[in-house]
């Protein structure tokens, strides 16, 4: 998707963080704006940022865990702007603890949100990017839903990693429609998702490894990556080339590389 101009992006979770990043991306290249998010000041004011870049914006107070909520959604979109272009899936609750202290209510809700938002959204905004010459679909998943590095994080984890396979089949699934898919992956970024945390127990050096493995962004410059991405296609989706490197390291010696893992954890006690 290179012309961007006049394009219409909805944009999930975008009243901060990665979400307000990428809705202010887009808006300087032109395209229009639908905010959702359940934090109404924050909203409001990322979709007056996105118009005072001269393109038009709106935000739609929205709960994506629940089907009413995407409807009334989609509907304020297309009442709006008349059409979606593209939507970014970008959401996500941390439940963190020990595996046996976190409970099912929070795997759950975790699941709920991290994960079937995702599918919700897509279904419903699908009819509308297939109705376009060109659509994308932008879904957030995480660094941890490509390797367990955190044991505290394993819902998380495994919330996003089944992002990551949902949003490879799409790619297959929906290339006859010309709508592309983006699976961004980030590691340390500094976002408010500690406020969608959640403990259930000892808390102590989460996230260590990314921190000390992988380098830290600022949200307007995954922002200006996802634009990127779009532009080109792109399906994966990192914010630190090194994690690639990583990835190679595992998938080379699985075994080892949790030996490697285990170690590094150990070494935090």
């Amino acid at each position: 998707m290179q012309d961007l101009k006049d394009k219409v992006a909805v944009v999930t979770g975008g009243a901060s963080g990665i979400g307000r990043g990428t809705a202010l991306a887009l808006a300087r290249r032109g395209v229009h704006i639908a905010i959702a998010d359940l934090h109404e000041e924050r909203g409001a004011q990322t979709a007056r940022d996105a118009e005072s870049l001269g393109v038009r914006a709106i935000f739609q107070r929205c709960d994506v865990s629940r089907d009413e909520d995407v409807g009334r959604l989609r509907q304020a979109a297309l009442d709006g702007f008349g059409r979606v272009d593209i939507l970014m899936n970008n959401v996500g609750v941390l439940p963190v603890g020990a595996f046996d202290e976190v409970g099912m209510a929070a795997w759950e809700r975790c699941f709920q949100v991290n994960l079937f938002s995702y599918v919700r959204c897509t279904q419903a905004f699908l009819p509308d990017l297939s109705a376009q010459a060109e659509g994308h679909i932008v879904n957030t998943a995480s660094m941890a839903g490509l390797l367990a590095y955190d044991p505290k994080s394993l819902a998380y984890g495994a919330s996003k990693a089944a992002v990551i396979s949902l949003s490879e089949g799409l790619v297959l699934s929906l290339r006859s429609r010309n709508i592309g898919v983006t699976c961004l992956c980030p590691g340390g970024v500094a976002t408010n998702i500690r406020d969608h945390m959640s403990a259930h127990g000892d808390t102590t050096f989460l996230g260590e490894y990314c921190v000390r493995h992988v380098k830290s962004r600022q949200p307007d410059e995954v922002g200006e990556m996802v634009v990127g991405a779009i532009r080109e296609n792109r399906f994966l989706l990192h914010t630190d080339d090194s994690v690639q490197d990583i990835l190679v390291r595992r998938a080379q010696d699985p075994e080892g590389f949790l030996k490697e893992m285990g170690d590094f954890i150990e070494s935090l006690a």
